[in-house]
């Protein structure tokens, strides 16, 4: 029997946009060329749900993009909660979860006309500046000059994977941006980065902003919503003080130069005021029935 598939978008705006994520929710049996070959037919980072392998856990999820497996995937975590938890399948609104970088605790509750909300764990953030010949290496790659970014520096940062996060200027320069595959992934080799994620300020009071993701060696130029690049995101804007060292929420969006205008929710935590992780969320929107992969 092949696997049954649930297309949902997750980090959707205004019913439009998000992210396209293949699910896989009885994903029990089936072997690592049989995902693979799931989000390859579909051209999308695809969630799979396995029994856990610890008794610590709930599920165990695992993520593929067409080129290879991943250890974790924001956005395919939170649909995956939001498609079992509308089918009645969720052991409870609080659920633990295994995944390749460490364990995930996803929050699920009744949102607006009865539609599962989700929210997800990321641990705390880790942000390192990049040397002066990478950050040269990183304008040169992208096109841009040092006039095209804000008075901030280019870097790293890290909750589940690296993303070199680049902050420019203004929202219709982020926009304008173009990228080629081979450039950029041979650039993310050199930086130790799985992606570049430049980002603009749209509005610093509401900690509202834009971003773009081009991804090291996933099969695809760019991404409509990158729920870990995000979560990296939150964690550069704190240590560059664009952000409050609250729970307020941010709201990145992404996607717009798709045509898939996208929104990211993130919300920091804090102990004793310091940073202990963040919380990851959007809307989620079904696409299509459940049919089997040819």
């Amino acid at each position: 029997m092949k696997p049954h598939v649930d297309l949902v978008s997750v980090f959707t705006f205004e019913g439009r946009g998000g992210n396209p994520c293949p699910i896989v929710v009885d994903g029990e049996g089936l072997a690592p060329g049989e995902m693979q070959a799931v989000a390859r037919q579909h051209g999308h980072e695809s969630g799979f749900v396995l029994p856990p392998a610890s008794p610590d856990y709930d599920l165990s999820f695992r993520f593929w993009v067409p080129n290879h497996e991943m250890e974790m995937c924001g956005h395919a975590t939170i649909g995956a909660l939001w498609l079992l938890s509308s089918n009645g399948a969720l052991p409870g609104d609080t659920v633990r979860i295994e995944t390749r970088s460490g364990p995930v605790t996803g929050f699920v509750r009744q949102g607006d006309g009865g539609k599962p909300s989700v929210e997800i764990t990321q641990p705390a953030g880790k942000v390192t500046g990049l040397t002066a010949a990478q950050t040269a290496d990183v304008l040169a790659v992208m096109g841009l000059d040092r006039h095209d970014l804000l008075d901030l520096p280019i870097q790293n940062a890290i909750t589940s994977r690296v993303k070199t996060i680049v902050p420019i200027r203004d929202v219709d320069r982020l926009n304008a941006l173009t990228s080629d595959v081979k450039t950029v992934e041979a650039l993310c080799h050199r930086i130790g980065s799985t992606g570049l994620y430049p980002y603009a300020v749209q509005d610093r009071a509401t900690q509202t902003f834009e971003a773009r993701q081009f991804p090291r060696a996933s099969g695809y130029p760019e991404d409509a919503a990158t729920g870990i690049a995000a979560a990296a995101l939150s964690f550069g804007l704190l240590a560059n003080g664009l952000v409050d060292t609250t729970d307020r929420p941010i709201r990145v969006f992404q996607g717009r130069a798709m045509g898939a205008l996208s929104e990211i929710g993130i919300r920091l935590g804090f102990a004793g005021g310091r940073a202990i992780g963040c919380l990851l969320g959007g809307v989620v929107e079904r696409l299509g029935n459940t049919h089997p992969a040819s």
